[in-house]
């Protein structure tokens, strides 16, 4: 396993629309352009470490070194945190000067390999063997008083293997039918949502949808999908027609942000996803206070 140093460069569209040009697209320079105002919500109460896990055993999103990097220039930038990035399941043998992770889209069982399959025997067996002293020591570690943050795909991990895993992020992915939505603003006087002064946007991405343990009985929902205004009249799977976007939780002592915002680069080369990043990390680092009550218990 090693840190990632390199950020793939690849084209798509998002958010901000941006446009399409021939050859490679340089990311960093689109991300530091985007956060040129970026600041951060709340002054850290002490220095803050964040670690950015980036191991995918499941589908291998392109986007997700250019959403490690830009967490890493949003800390550098505002000064709201350091960040290390890893993809080696090792990392989390000792959390210790951590004070929140950032789950980036991992997918599948994401304390495995992608590779285990090209190991040998006894490093299968090595890994195999420490995997539940890592699940269990993500589980301590929220329950303790830190912070788990999911971008996209991390609701896509640990189905029936881990049930606690979806506990913990809020919510399991249930697909993606649709592509581009009106996205509602469940709470407008959350800080997490401050720079969206309570306005609907639309959104174009690949859209998850999520299904149990996903509940407002359980999650405090910052913004979700208005259907009507979405025009969306295929591919619904939920019969309450309940499509969260981004959520915040309490866990034990600890606090978990997720958001389905992050498939495309563009998203992170986007100054108002930047900020609600942030916002979220700094919620989840313990410094943006939130309400998170469930919002079914209001």
């Amino acid at each position: 396993m090693k840190l990632i140093k390199n950020v793939v460069c690849v084209l798509v569209l998002g958010m901000l629309a941006l446009p399409v040009c021939a050859g490679q697209v340089d990311w960093n320079v689109k991300m530091e352009t985007a956060m040129a105002d970026l600041k951060a919500p709340a002054t850290p109460e002490k220095p803050r470490k964040l670690l950015i896990y980036t191991m995918a055993s499941g589908f291998v999103h392109s986007s997700i070194p250019i959403g490690a990097k830009c967490v890493e220039m949003m800390g550098k930038k505002t000064g709201a945190f350091e960040a290390t990035t890893s993809n080696d399941p090792a990392v989390f043998d000792d959390l210790s000067k951590y004070d929140a992770v950032l789950m980036m889209s991992t997918t599948g069982n994401f304390l495995v390999p992608k590779e285990i399959g090209k190991m040998t025997p006894d490093e299968q067996k090595a890994l195999k063997d420490k995997e539940p002293a890592r699940r269990q020591a993500i589980v301590d570690f929220v329950k303790s008083g830190k912070g788990i943050a999911g971008i996209h795909a991390a609701s896509d991990a640990y189905y029936a293997s881990w049930p606690e895993w979806g506990e913990i992020i809020g919510g399991y992915f249930n697909g993606h039918p649709f592509g581009k939505i009106n996205v509602r603003i469940d709470d407008p006087k959350s800080p997490l949502n401050a720079q969206f002064n309570g306005e609907a946007f639309d959104f174009s991405d690949e859209i998850y949808t999520y299904k149990d343990p996903y509940s407002r009985e359980k999650l405090h929902i910052l913004m979700s999908i208005d259907v009507e205004k979405s025009g969306i009249t295929k591919g619904e799977n939920r019969t309450d027609h309940d499509y969260a976007v981004a959520w915040i939780h309490e866990y034990g002592k600890g606090r978990v942000f997720y958001t389905l915002f992050g498939h495309r680069e563009d998203t992170y080369a986007n100054p108002l996803t930047q900020k609600f990043f942030l916002a979220g990390l700094q919620y989840a680092l313990g410094d943006l206070k939130a309400d998170a009550t469930p919002s079914g218990k209001k």
